[in-house]
C-alpha cells in the first residue's frame, strides 16, 4: 500500500541505515545472554510492570501491558518464566497472537530505575493448576498463564527514560489536564446510552471489583 503522506529519503537497506546510525560497540554486542541469570532474576522479581509484544502469523502486531505486585512473574528456572493472565477486557489480542505465532518480546520496568530489562523468547498459553496456584493473588488464581521460553535477556540503557522524564514527578502534567479515558471511549464506541459518565462509572466499578 502506498503511503498517504508525502516524504523523501526512504531508507531501504541496512547498509544505508548503518551509514546513518553507525554500529554497536563491543559492550552492546556482548551484553545479550541466553538465560535468566541471578541479575535478571533479581530484576524480574522487583518489577511490578511489563509490556509484551506479539504478532500473529500475518504480521499483525500488538503491545500490551501486564502489571501486579513485584514478583508477580513466576520464574521457573533459568529458561522459563510464567506471566499470570488476570481478568481483562477479553479482546485477548496477545493470547490470540501467541496461538498462531509464539515469538514474543518483553520489557520489564522498575519504578524509579532508568534501565529496563528486555527478554525475548517463545510463548505458550498454559492452564496447569500447579503453576496457576503459585501465582494466585487476593485468593484467586489467574485465568491462565503465558509461559515464555527465554532465548535472549539484556539490559537496555536509560536514555529514553532520561529524555522522557518518566520517573520525574516534577515533569508530569497536572492530573486534570490528562486525557480523559471515559470521554475517549464514549467518542470512539458511539453506542446508545454509553456516555462519558456511564463509562466512567463502569470503569470505576471494574477497577474496584475485577482486578483479580
Amino acid at each position: 500500500m502506498e503511503p498517504s503522506v508525502s516524504y523523501q529519503g526512504k531508507i531501504e537497506t541496512e547498509e544505508e541505515l548503518r551509514s546513518i546510525i553507525g554500529y554497536p560497540s563491543e559492550l552492546v554486542k556482548r551484553k545479550v545472554i541466553t538465560h535468566i541469570d541471578s541479575h535478571c532474576k533479581d530484576f524480574i522479581s522487583r518489577s511490578p510492570f511489563l509490556v509484551i509484544s506479539t504478532s500473529d502469523d500475518s504480521g499483525y502486531c500488538d503491545v500490551s501491558p501486564r502489571g501486579d505486585r513485584p514478583g508477580f512473574v513466576l520464574i521457573l528456572d533459568e529458561s522459563h518464566i510464567v506471566i499470570p493472565e488476570r481478568p481483562g477486557n477479553k479482546r485477548s489480542d496477545t493470547l490470540r497472537n501467541i496461538l498462531s505465532n509464539p515469538n514474543a518480546g518483553l520489557l520489564f520496568l522498575i519504578p524509579g530505575l532508568g534501565e529496563t530489562l528486555r527478554v525475548n523468547g517463545k510463548a505458550t498459553l498454559v492452564k496447569d493448576d500447579s503453576l496457576l496456584e503459585r501465582m494466585a493473588a487476593n485468593g484467586k488464581k489467574p485465568l491462565l498463564g503465558i509461559l515464555v521460553e527465554v532465548e535472549e535477556c539484556f539490559i537496555h540503557c536509560a536514555k529514553a527514560m532520561i529524555r522522557s522524564g518518566l520517573w520525574r514527578p516534577e515533569s508530569w502534567s497536572d492530573k486534570d489536564s490528562l486525557p480523559n479515558a471515559s470521554k475517549i471511549l464514549a467518542d470512539h464506541v458511539k453506542l446508545p446510552g454509553m456516555t462519558e459518565e456511564t463509562i466512567k462509572s463502569s470503569l470505576k466499578e471494574d477497577y474496584k471489583t475485577e482486578l483479580y
